[in-house]
């Protein structure tokens, strides 16, 4: 089996409340799993300590039976100090898209434009 530890999405239309599940990665997102592990909930604030809750010990447990968290969990392990930090690299994030760069080459342009006395 292909474990996963990954979350199950609860809660209403427009207020998610989310599960931290292992579950066999062939079963449906909010379906099948074999335990609950802790709960995410991202409409409360940052800091409240009801925010993400976790059962770390059997956490570690599904992870040392083979279990791989996905990425947004292996972020929540992260911070909490059970997996070490992955390297993430997406040089291209950062860099503005075509459309963007030919608006600020057309502003630079007029502003060129606007700063040359005209004779």
């Amino acid at each position: 089996m292909a474990m996963k530890i990954r979350l199950a999405r609860g809660g209403s239309k427009k207020r998610p409340h989310y599960s931290i599940v292992a579950a066999d990665s062939r079963y449906a997102r909010d379906g099948r799993f074999l335990e609950k592990l802790g709960t995410y909930d991202p409409l409360l604030p940052k800091d409240n300590e009801n925010r993400l809750k976790m059962d770390v010990e059997r956490v570690k447990h599904w992870i040392g039976q083979g279990a791989q968290p996905t990425d947004r969990v292996s972020r929540f392990l992260e911070a909490a100090g059970i997996v070490e930090k992955k390297t993430r690299a997406n040089p291209k994030q950062g860099e503005p898209g075509k459309a963007a760069l030919a608006r600020a080459k057309e502003r630079a342009e007029k502003a060129a434009a606007a700063e040359t006395p005209a004779e």
